[in-house]
C-alpha cells in the first residue's frame, strides 16, 4: 500500500522507516520544520514536494503531527480537498480519539489511530524497540490497523473510542507517573541524608528488580514490603517520619497497596490478618498516623 506522512517527528519518523522496509510505498512527506526535514532524509532521501502532488497517491495518510495539531491539520486538508475517496487517515496519539480528524462526516475517508504503547526519546531507539511494542489500535479501518502492527512487528490490542482515555490514562500512570514517583523517592533519600544524585543511582536497581518481578511472576505476586507483610508499625513509622507533601500521594497508594496485598494472599489460599488490614488502613486513613 502506498502510504504518506505529515509530520515528521520521532514517531512519524520511525513509522516511515519500519513501514518502508516493510514494503510499503512511502509517497509523499511533509513538515514544516526544516530540522525534522533534514533529520527525515539521513534515513529517507525525500524532496519536498507539496501536499496537492502527492496526497491522492496515498492509501494511508498518517497524521502524526503533535496532539494539538492533529484536528487543525485536518481541518486544513478538509478545506483545501486534499484527500481521496477512500483514503484512510492515521493518528499515532495514545489520548485522542480517530473521531477527532473527523471534521465532515461527508467526506469519503476512514478514520484509525494507532498508538504505541511505548516512550521513544530518539529515533534510533524507536526503531529498535518498535518491533515487539504493544500498539492500541481504535477507528473505523481496524482490520488495516492489524496489518501495519503486525508488519511492524508490533503487537496489537483493540480498542473502542470511548475506552481511549481509560486505556492512556493507565499507560500515564505506568510511564509518567513512574518518574514521579521516583521524584518522591529521592526527595524522601535526600531528608534521610542521601545526596540526590546518589539517591537515584540507588533506587534505580531497585526499579529495575520490581520491574523483573512483575515480568516474572505478575500481579498482585511481585508485590513486596511491609504492607505485603502485614506490618503497621512499619507504615507508622514511614509516616512520623516523612514530610506533609508527599503523604498524600504515600497514603493514596498505600489504600491500594492493601488490596493487592489482600489479593495475593488469597491467591496462596491464605487470609489477610483482619487486625492488621484495619490498623494499616487507620493509618493510611489518617485515623492513627503522624
Amino acid at each position: 500500500m502506498n502510504f504518506g506522512i505529515i509530520g515528521a517527528g520521532i514517531v512519524g519518523t520511525a513509522m516511515a522507516i519500519r513501514l518502508s522496509q516493510a514494503g510499503y510505498k512511502l509517497v509523499g512527506m511533509h513538515t514544516r520544520s526544516q530540522r525534522s526535514y533534514d533529520r527525515f532524509c539521513t534515513y529517507l532521501e525525500w524532496e519536498k514536494r507539496p501536499l496537492a502532488e502527492w496526497i491522492a497517491q496515498a492509501d494511508l495518510l498518517f497524521i502524526t503531527t503533535q496532539d494539538g495539531m492533529i484536528r487543525p491539520a485536518c481541518e486544513e486538508l478538509t478545506r483545501k480537498g486534499l484527500y481521496k475517496e477512500g483514503q484512510i487517515w492515521i493518528h499515532c496519539s495514545g489520548s485522542v480519539s480517530s473521531r477527532a480528524m473527523e471534521v465532515d462526516s461527508t467526506l469519503p475517508v476512514k478514520y484509525l489511530s494507532i498508538h504505541p504503547l511505548q516512550a521513544f526519546a530518539g529515533i534510533e531507539q524507536a526503531l529498535e524497540l518498535m518491533p515487539g511494542t504493544h500498539f492500541g489500535i481504535e477507528g473505523d479501518a481496524v482490520e488495516v490497523g492489524l496489518e501495519i502492527v503486525q508488519s511492524l512487528g508490533g503487537i496489537p490490542h483493540q480498542l473502542a473510542s470511548r475506552q481511549k482515555p481509560l486505556y492512556h490514562a493507565g499507560a500515564v500512570v505506568v510511564s509518567n507517573y513512574l518518574v514521579s514517583l521516583a521524584g518522591i523517592a529521592v526527595k524522601l533519600f535526600e531528608e534521610a541524608g542521601i545526596p540526590r544524585q546518589d539517591a537515584l543511582e540507588s533506587l534505580l536497581p531497585l526499579m529495575q528488580g520490581t520491574l523483573k518481578n512483575l515480568e516474572k511472576v505478575g500481579l498482585p505476586q511481585a508485590l513486596t514490603g511491609p504492607i505485603a507483610r502485614g506490618d503497621a508499625e512499619v507504615i507508622r513509622g514511614h509516616l512520623e517520619h516523612m514530610p506533609q507533601e508527599v503523604q498524600p500521594a504515600y497514603r493514596v497508594l498505600g489504600l491500594y497497596t492493601l488490596e493487592l496485598a489482600k489479593q495475593k494472599r488469597e491467591q496462596s489460599g491464605l487470609t489477610y490478618p483482619q487486625e492488621a488490614k484495619e490498623e494499616i488502613r487507620g493509618l493510611l486513613e489518617g485515623q492513627g498516623g503522624s
